[in-house]
């Protein structure tokens, strides 16, 4: 179920990798046919891509753009991975058929460049979709609280559920906590619960004292159950389950404000 490559402390979600590999393939044939047509055919790939990187952000963040706007800085980073694919895809086609028009000598080789380059990236796109966030539903697994209490994550059935696997010596797992505080606080209607993975409750205690964050559900894993049961090896993941504690969407990485309302949006009402 994990979604994404672990390189050491580097941690990289299989749709950037689809995107990276898309424009990697759709460069590299640009270049190939753009030397047989005598053209410069890659300088017009990279300028297509990056129409569309642009755009797709753009779209996203004018979607989302109430939750951007309250913290504008939040809108150039982008690794809170918010994008909208069917608008940058049309974005470079958009430039690329203006730049053929204006020179046909461009034509057939960045067209075929982008047909690769869109192929791949539909088509691991919808694969990935199709195989979807493999894995259990809520399990049957026990958890003691930050008060000592067992809790059970089954019991959270009932209203759609975020859980968050996270740790405090995790860089974007502590940047991303007041997000989910503040997600906590405005939707009653879902249960979101913190598994801090590996750590004592002293520790995790004194870390969310220092940070002045109150949080509900705030359970602890020091064996790190939840990581080998989910299958998932980086920090943050946040695991997204319907009302019928099914699984409906991962997260592996940081979230923002607007990428947790756009996976809270795929849970069931």
């Amino acid at each position: 179920m994990s979604g994404a490559l672990q390189l050491g402390p580097l941690l990289l979600p299989f749709p950037l990798l689809l995107v990276v590999a898309s424009a990697l393939m759709a460069l590299a044939l640009g270049r190939w046919l753009g030397r047989e047509a005598a053209a410069d055919a890659e300088r017009a790939v990279w300028r297509a891509l990056m129409v569309g990187f642009v755009l797709s952000r753009l779209a996203f963040v004018y979607e989302y753009r109430s939750l951007y706007l309250s913290a504008p800085l939040s809108i150039i980073d982008i690794r809170d991975g918010g994008w909208n694919l069917p608008v940058g895809l049309a974005g470079a086609w958009l430039y690329a058929l203006h730049a053929a028009r204006h020179s046909p000598s461009l034509r057939r080789p960045l067209h075929w460049a982008l047909v690769a380059g869109t192929a791949l990236l539909v088509g691991g796109t919808s694969l990935l979709a199709l195989r979807g966030p493999q894995g259990p539903a809520l399990p049957e697994l026990t958890f003691a609280s930050m008060e000592g209490e067992m809790v059970r994550l089954r019991d959270f059935e009932g209203r759609p559920t975020v859980v968050n696997l996270w740790a405090t010596w995790c860089p974007p797992c502590r940047r991303e906590m007041p997000v989910l505080q503040q997600a906590q606080a405005e939707r009653p209607d879902v249960n979101f619960v913190f598994l801090n993975q590996g750590e004592a409750a002293a520790h995790v205690r004194g870390w969310l004292q220092s940070e002045g964050l109150t949080l509900k559900n705030v359970l602890l894993d020091p064996p790190r159950q939840a990581s080998a049961y989910f299958r998932q090896q980086g920090y943050p993941t946040t695991l997204f389950f319907d009302r019928q504690g099914q699984l409906v969407a991962v997260r592996v990485g940081e979230l923002s404000a607007a990428t947790l309302a756009e996976r809270l949006g795929r849970l069931s009402p």
